[in-house]
């Protein structure tokens, strides 16, 4: 009897040890940087892809979508972070805003046994499952070789940069600036010291100040993200410049399709977000099931101009199927 009531007293003590979620059935916490750019949508589009198919296998999977109101506020992702360690859910999907800020967290997320899988922009910790991303750099430098063949390798452009301490844009700034240094020697980085902070209004105005001083100098134009890249563009088109520079973007939306076929946006490079949410969930339902995954996957990058923005590949990149999976 003693043998029997020392055996029920471990069984109980290894049940309550469990993880809520057991078998097949998980919560995995999807965190962005924000939730209003169309790029955020689409990784969770992805997301939510993954879940829905999962499900028909036989696999239930619960997402939570949450992140900060502003892309600049590690303090709210960092706060959203702590609140799925307390909730205990079965894993993250993290695209930090920081390289940095986040770490602490995320590596009190693995000491409390709850995986996390990094997408878009890296974090400098060895504490998470696998990184999924583009190769941003490669995206810059896409970016550096669209600008030396449309100013046949001479001019004047300026960069605008995104935000301090945010990896993959970081990234992307760095791959433009090596590329034009390494292979177009004749054209001059005039400005690449200014950021355009987190919003397209915050870009607007920085642009705006940009190109007060530079306008009547500048042959070319590099924006990082989606919302540079919209501040650019409207400051561009307050003062009647827009197609009258050469100027490549980074990230997708309806806006930016339709300047290129005006001829005010000579090309975007394009990423996979949709590929990003649905490897996440994908990638984190395999750790926690005991399959070996890799610890980086490249989603792909792709440089899109009017001349290509109408085949197949271009079109499934810049129209993902978001109203299929979010209401």
């Amino acid at each position: 009897m003693r043998r029997l009531c020392v055996l029920f007293a471990l069984c109980l003590l290894l049940a309550c040890s469990k993880h809520p979620d057991s078998g097949n059935s998980y919560t995995i916490a999807v965190i962005p940087q924000g939730s209003t750019h169309e790029y955020w949508k689409s990784i969770h589009a992805g997301a939510t892809k993954a879940s829905q198919e999962l499900g028909a296998q036989g696999t239930k999977v619960n997402i939570i979508w949450k992140g900060p109101l502003r892309e600049d506020d590690r303090e709210q992702q960092t706060q959203v972070v702590e609140g799925f360690i307390s909730q205990r859910v079965s894993g993250i999907v993290l695209a930090p805003f920081d390289s940095h800020a986040l770490v602490r967290p995320v590596e009190e997320a693995a000491a409390a046994g709850i995986p996390t899988i990094v997408v878009d922009s890296a974090l400098d910790t060895s504490a998470i499952v696998s990184f999924i991303a583009t190769d941003n750099k490669k995206g810059g430098a896409l970016a550096a070789d669209q600008m030396g063949k449309l100013l046949n390798g001479k001019g004047k452009v300026l960069l605008l940069r995104y935000q301090e301490g945010v990896a993959s844009t970081r990234a992307r700034e760095d791959g433009f600036v090596e590329k034009l240094k390494s292979s177009y020697p004749g054209i001059e980085l005039i400005s690449s010291n200014q950021y355009a902070g987190p919003t397209r209004e915050t870009a607007k105005q920085a642009s705006e100040n940009l190109l007060t001083r530079y306008a009547s100098q500048i042959q070319g134009v590099f924006t990082p993200n989606e919302s540079s890249t919209a501040g650019m563009l409207l400051a561009l088109q307050d003062i009647n410049k827009a197609g009258q520079v050469a100027f490549i973007g980074f990230d997708v939306s309806d806006t930016f399709v339709t300047a290129m076929r005006n001829k005010q946006l000579q090309g975007i490079v394009v990423q996979n977000p949709f590929r990003m949410g649905e490897l996440g969930v994908r990638t984190m339902v395999d750790h926690l099931q005991g399959k070996p995954v890799e610890k980086r996957i490249d989603t792909g990058v792709m440089l899109v101009t009017p001349d290509n923005l109408d085949n197949a590949e271009a079109q499934q990149l810049l129209h993902p199927p978001l109203s299929k999976y979010l209401p």
